[in-house]
């Protein structure tokens, strides 16, 4: 995509995509101009990769271990894959989250480079399409992650400075699934924010002034999707951190004209699903069999609840049956269908009070659970240290084999911890959780815990519609991706986790890949029929290529 283009030297070096650094081989080095600009030892891939690995063990903190690891993004996109790739467990916390959350609540104070990323505001509407074009120059883009940053992981509102979250989730996409990194971009819709620190610090980046509402949101979001759709078609559009009142409404909206996919609604359903169906397996037990609770009922919340509910009704209950297993719970307590301040996700969900005729449980999440006797608790509320002793033990005492997920992150944030989850369920708990966990030894058994991490699932979905280049994301689609994580499970191993680890990140990404594909072709959703041909044909390796330039 570089070829033809007239570059100086400095141009090469300046460039992430086509620096090689301390790799540039000694011809490269003459035909391009680049002789006594570098240090005169040629360095391999792996020798970088060795050198660069060794530094970043030597930062003291995990911010400091990111903000080095931005550096080698920054300037040289092929050596910080190669290191990346190669340490993805370890580095995946550092990467994206719980570390990245650090890094957008600083980001003004500590901006130096713009990634290659884009910044869209109302004032630019009009531009939208020329700044793209700015933007890709020559590059085809393939894949765009947007924010608008309103309610990023569990710090919320952050205004600009959550394009760090569209640069993140594209690392991974890469790291996990070879979609390459030249073919991206990540945008940020800086519609405003609500947060006053932002407003009134003096070096914020982004536009100061409140969110847009009502239409003007709207039609700068149909701005840059219009924009985005008519110079970039064969594009895949991954939404990411949007608020409550605008995440389901823009991919109901937006999901029937491009292949569309929501992380926030769809990528922390389709990993809660594949962690209750990798549970189930280790309990030998139905999904039409269980009594479902969630304990935040925002975008994520209702999310998994409609993909677990969509979920019973294809394994053979009706949907008024299905429905009637679901009990959402948020700041009010269990919602009931006589609340005025129900969002028009929730309201499908809320229960008659009329269920309860020993009187409506109190207004907590303990009331709820001694009320309804749940199987399966989901926390997506960020509320710390929510599902308490008292909760858990009141939840077990009604079933052998608690389904337990306190998703919300980071890890100050989450409802309980998975040591406490084991201790008072004398280890019968089925746990994922939002953050990583080493392994737990408890009761002479160690246990692994599922990390309930979207990185497992959304890069395969992504490289499956790329590689077959599909026209949508159906529902089909991410139930495929679902049951195929959730397959990985080893069901019969002494504290076996829920779900796979981060350390085959790679590996059951491509089968996801496959399985998503495959559905895609079978709806009749794909332009490429030959699956592994097109996967094969898609993915991208961090190796440096002869510069033709």
């Amino acid at each position: 995509m570089w070829e033809g283009i007239i570059m100086t030297p400095y141009d090469i070096l300046n460039n992430p995509f086509l620096n090689k650094g301390s790799a540039f081989t000694e011809e490269e080095r003459n035909r391009l101009g680049l002789r006594g600009l570098l240090p005169p030892a040629v360095q391999t891939l792996e020798e970088q990769a060795a050198q660069a690995y060794e530094l970043y063990q030597k930062k003291a903190s995990p911010l400091q271990k990111r903000e080095y690891l931005m550096r080698i993004f920054s300037i040289n996109r092929t050596l910080f894959f190669k290191v990346f790739a190669e340490h993805v467990e370890e580095m995946m916390p550092v990467v994206y989250d719980p570390v990245i959350a650090e890094s957008i609540e600083g980001y003004s104070h500590e901006f130096i480079d713009p990634e290659y990323a884009v910044y869209l505001t109302e004032n630019d509407e009009a531009q939208f399409k020329d700044i793209f074009h700015r933007a890709a120059g020559d590059r085809k883009i393939r894949l765009i992650v947007v924010t608008d940053a309103e309610e990023i992981l569990g710090i919320g509102d952050w205004g600009t400075n959550g394009v760090d979250i569209s640069v993140g989730k594209l690392m991974v996409y890469t790291a996990a699934a070879g979609i390459d990194p030249a073919c991206v971009l990540p945008v940020v819709l800086d519609v405003g924010t609500n947060r006053k620190t932002l407003l009134d610090d003096p070096l914020y980046l982004g536009v100061r002034k409140n969110r847009l509402t009502g239409d003007a949101y709207h039609r700068v979001v149909a701005s840059f999707v219009d924009a985005a759709e008519s110079l970039f078609p064969d594009l895949y559009l991954h939404f990411e951190d949007f608020g409550r009142d605008h995440a389901t409404a823009l991919l109901r909206e937006y999901r029937p004209r491009i292949a569309t996919f929501n992380d926030d609604v769809q990528g922390t359903g389709i990993i809660s699903l594949a962690g209750i169906l990798g549970a189930l397996r280790i309990s030998k037990e139905k999904l039409t069999d269980q009594t479902y609770m969630c304990f935040g009922a925002g975008t994520a919340g209702v999310g998994i609840a409609n993909l677990v509910m969509s979920e019973m009704i294809a394994q053979g209950l009706s949907p008024e049956e299905a429905r009637r297993r679901f009990y959402l719970v948020d700041r009010q307590g269990l919602l009931f269908d006589d609340m005025n301040d129900l969002t028009e996700e929730q309201r499908p969900f809320a229960r008659s009070r009329s269920e309860f005729p020993q009187g409506a449980p109190s207004a907590d999440l303990l009331g709820a659970v001694r009320a309804v006797h749940p199987t399966i608790l989901v926390g997506t509320s960020t509320a710390p240290g929510t599902f308490s002793e008292a909760v858990v033990k009141e939840m077990a005492s009604h079933t052998a084999r608690p389904i337990i997920f306190p998703l919300s992150n980071p890890t100050k944030l989450a409802e309980a911890t998975a040591q406490d989850l084991l201790r008072w369920t004398d280890g019968k708990a089925l746990i994922a959780t939002g953050i990583p966990y080493d392994p737990i030894d408890f009761g002479g058994v160690t246990y692994r815990i599922g990390q309930a991490n979207n990185a497992l699932i959304y890069p395969g979905v992504g490289l499956g519609v790329l590689a077959v280049r599909a026209k949508r994301l159906s529902d089909r689609m991410i139930s495929a991706a679902a049951h195929a994580l959730g397959g990985l499970v080893d069901p019969d191993a002494p504290g076996a986790a829920v779900l796979p680890p981060v350390s085959r990140l790679t590996e059951f990404s491509r089968t996801v890949a496959e399985k998503v594909a495959a559905c895609a072709v079978e709806e009749g959703l794909a332009e490429q029929t030959d699956i592994g041909e097109a996967i094969d044909a898609i993915r991208w390796t961090p190796e440096y290529c002869p510069l033709n330039i």
